[in-house]
This record gives structure tokens, sequence and C-alpha cells, in this order.
């Protein structure tokens, strides 16, 4: 796997921000601040939000803050609650679809029309409604900490797909079962459970990794809709102040956040939405690159036995022209000794 070209970018890519946003932390500790950008002469010729230039990259945000830096800073907020929720979910999607698959194999159809059904509700706004009391901050403020609160976060959206998962993989598994070499093994006296741990994961097991990577990239679309709503990851900073009240901010500077936050800019400053959703957009792109760098390391077996079937079927050729050859040198040798 490690051998692969799309594998090794797409690693690359991830480890880039990851690596990136403790190093960014541990050296700068916070986001730099200028609201105004000032020209050679001391004059300021351009206020927050500052546009794109070479002091500030991706430019600054409404309050001056530089939005590389609230990115990089978010990256590891935003990548490893991503990772999570598809590691948790097929944590336990994986072994219900199992136990559904073959042990429970008279309810599958009944459960799979029921899990069906929530392909037909929107995921966004079932975790909005169950979210809300958790990452909107109340008047008096939190009483728990980012941590507690992504934790929280991870756990729900885990849960509210894994019916959906967990039928996916019960409907491959009851595929399978069907197969010969599943029951020869039945003939011979195996268990559900080896069966399970023998047969069927051995032959899922590619399928549950490029399962994994599409529910790690629509955790990331899930994200970037819920900062749509001012649902933030780690929770959503609120200004109750009457008078002078800010828009809700994200206090984790993950990237749906940063989305969400500044996607009322869109006109008038587009670098401030854009460059969140370019991030989102690479994170994205790497766990695709890295599940077809995976795919590709699990085929070249395949490749290997058309390379050698086709060579022995060159080897089966040359031999079929040799015993002609052989033949019609006997039925020539024949003749010339008759004549």
């Amino acid at each position: 796997m490690w051998k692969q070209p799309y594998f090794v970018i797409g690693f690359s890519i991830l480890a880039f921000f990851l690596a990136g946003s403790f190093v960014y932390e541990w050296i700068w500790g916070n986001v730099p601040r200028q609201v105004y950008y000032i020209m050679e002469g001391g004059r300021a010729v351009e206020g927050a939000p500052i546009s794109p230039n070479w002091q500030f990259p991706l430019g600054s945000d409404q309050y001056g803050y530089d939005m590389l830096g609230k990115l990089m800073l978010g990256a590891k907020y935003t990548i490893l609650a991503a990772l999570a929720v598809g590691v948790l979910r097929m944590l336990i999607a994986v072994p219900l679809g199992y136990i559904l698959g073959t042990y429970l194999d008279k309810h599958r159809k009944w459960i799979s029309s029921l899990a069906d059904s929530m392909h037909y509700i929107p995921l966004t706004l079932f975790a909005a409604f169950v979210l809300t009391p958790v990452l909107w901050m109340p008047q008096d403020g939190f009483t728990t900490t980012i941590w507690e609160r992504i934790g929280v976060q991870v756990v729900i959206m885990a849960l509210l797909t894994v019916p959906i998962v967990a039928v996916l993989i019960a409907n491959e598994a009851a595929l399978l079962r069907d197969k010969e070499f599943i029951l020869a093994a039945k003939t011979l006296g195996a268990g559900r459970f080896r069966i399970i741990r023998k047969h069927l994961y051995p032959q899922m097991r590619e399928k549950i990794a490029v399962l994994y990577g599409q529910q790690v990239m629509e955790t990331f679309i899930v994200f970037a809709h819920l900062g749509l709503l001012n649902l933030f990851l780690g929770g959503t900073k609120v200004s109750y102040d009457p008078m002078f009240g800010d828009p809700p901010m994200s206090i984790s500077y993950e990237w749906a956040g940063l989305f969400g936050s500044t996607f009322r800019y869109l006109q008038g400053a587009p670098w401030l939405p854009l460059a969140p959703v370019l991030f989102i957009a690479l994170g994205i792109f790497a766990v695709s690159l890295m599940m077809e760098g995976y795919l590709r390391s699990k085929n070249p077996k395949v490749k290997k036995k058309r390379i050698a079937a086709a060579k022995d079927s060159v080897v089966e050729w040359n031999r079929e022209q040799l015993r002609e050859g052989m033949v019609r040198l006997k039925a020539k040798e024949m003749t010339e000794t008759e004549k």
C-alpha cells in the first residue's frame, strides 16, 4: 500500500495538515491579527477584511485575523473528528451488519426496509436537531470543555447512520452466504462465528475499507452543512448583546465553522468562505486518493494471475507449434524413405 503513489499523496496531504496544525499552535500559539493593511510609508490602504497578499496569502477575516492561521489551527479538529466519526461508525456497524446478515437473517428484510427509509431524510436535519443543545452556547456560557463537546458530537454523528451502514454490511454478507465455499464450510461443520471470522470478513475487507473512506468524506460534507446552520464543531460562540452583538463564531477554528461564519461575505469578500471550502475539498480529495491507492495495492494479485495465465497460454501455444513441427518433420522423413 505504501508503494502506491495515490495512497502516499493522499496520506501526505492529511499528514501535512495535521502536523502543520500542531506545529503552528506550538510555534505561534495564536492567530496574528492586523486590522489595516499598511503600505510603505505608513499609509493604510485597506481595512479588514484584507484581501490576499504576500503577508496574508488567504487574506484576513472581518476582524483582521489571518485566515491561513485560523485554517491551520482548525485542521486538527476537523480531520481528527472526521476520522473518528468514520472509525466509530464502522466499529459499531460492521459487527451489527454481520449479526444481522447471519444470526438475524429472517428479520433482515423488514429491518432493511426500515433503514432504507432514512436515505430520504437528510442526515443534516437529524444532526442539527440533536446537536443544537450541545453546540449552541447558552447565555451563561458552556459548562463543558471543547473536547467534551467534540466527543459528544462525534458519537452522535456516528450513531445517526449506523443502521444504514449495518444494513449494507448485512446485505453483502447475505450474498456471500450463498457462495459455494460458504456452503462447503457449513457442510464441514463450521459455525456462524467461524464463517464470519474466516470467510465473510476476509472477502469483505476491501469493501469495508472503501466504505470507511466514504463515511469520512460524508462526514466532511455534513460538517459543512452544519456550518451553514451555525452549528460548529466544538461549539458555537454566541453573543447575547442586544445592541452590539457579534454574529455566531467558531471556537475551534474548524473548517466548516469558518465556512459557515463567513458565508455571508461571499459577495464582498469571496476569499473568506472559499478558503475553508478549498481546504474541505482537499481533505475529501486526500481521502479519495488513499482509497484509490488502497484498492490498487490489492489488485496486483489479479494482474499477476492474468500475466501467469498469459504466459501459460504462450507456453502451451509454443508446445503446440513444436508438436506440429515434429509431425511435419516426421511425415517428410517417411515420404523421403518411401521414395
